[in-house]
């Protein structure tokens, strides 16, 4: 496998002709919230309000801004919830890819929109992640760095240390090259998976029948040395309890100040 100085990434660097910017994403809704309870008895985790805004509509915004015109969205839980909400959005088109009957886990959600979501390069981002960002977007910068010859994902991490609401043990290590290694079962490592990244339709060949999660081919890519990351800009926002969610306000509001 080509360890090429091309995974080195320069955040200014300009997409090249041959390496367009994704028009296509697959935004992962269908999730049930458990640690948001009480407030996911009776809604979905993307419609939790930050801010005054729904999580899902800061990924929405966000995908749209980075030229997408086309989200495949999958629904699970209060899946009529989300369904209403996105009725009349314009940008980006919105897909609905129904899970009501069978919860197909992030892998398998995304296998069964494969079609939908075409032959080329695609964002995959979860519905409930929310950043401020730096001087450029960040989805921008993935697209700019996406290099489909040495990779078939390239994944945006957020430092652990300074990341808000997150206090895990991380998810990556992250290489000179770009490549990344996941954490050991007792490591400790400098970087989470921000929950956004770009995926190639060929990192899903020999995927799992039925559900399954997306680790699991992110070890694959791994071991492949085709798994790839880039750090944000900005500031992310782990919103993963209900007590998280002053402290997220607290940081967008002191961002526009």
């Amino acid at each position: 496998m080509s360890e090429s100085t091309a995974a080195v990434f320069d955040p200014r660097t300009k997409a090249s002709p041959a390496q367009a910017t994704p028009r296509t994403a697959m935004v992962l809704a269908a999730g049930i919230g458990i640690r948001m309870r009480p407030l996911t008895d009776r809604m979905p985790k993307p419609l939790v309000r930050v801010g005054g805004r729904a999580l899902i509509d800061y990924v929405l915004d966000r995908l749209a801004d980075a030229g997408v015109e086309r989200a495949i969205v999958n629904v699970h839980h209060f899946a009529d919830q989300i369904e209403r909400h996105l009725d009349e959005r314009q940008r980006p088109h919105v897909i609905i890819s129904d899970e009501r009957e069978h919860l197909l886990d992030t892998g398998g959600g995304i296998v069964k929109s494969l079609a939908t979501l075409g032959d080329e390069p695609f964002f995959v981002v979860n519905a409930d992640t929310i950043w401020i960002e730096g001087v450029r977007p960040n989805l921008e910068r993935l697209a700019a760095a996406f290099d489909p010859a040495t990779m078939d994902g390239l994944l945006l991490l957020a430092p652990t240390a300074t990341s808000i609401g997150y206090e895990g043990r991380g998810d990556f290590a992250l290489a000179a090259d770009g490549r990344l290694r996941r954490r050991g079962e007792r490591d400790i490592v400098p970087f989470v998976y921000a929950g956004a990244g770009i995926l190639a339709p060929g990192f899903f060949d020999n995927a799992p029948a039925g559900p399954f999660s997306l680790t699991r081919l992110f070890d694959r890519a791994e071991a492949e040395s085709r798994l790839h990351g880039l750090r944000l800009e900005g500031l992310w926002m782990h919103v993963g309890t209900p007590a998280a969610i002053a402290e997220a306000e607290a940081a967008i509001s002191a961002s526009a100040a």
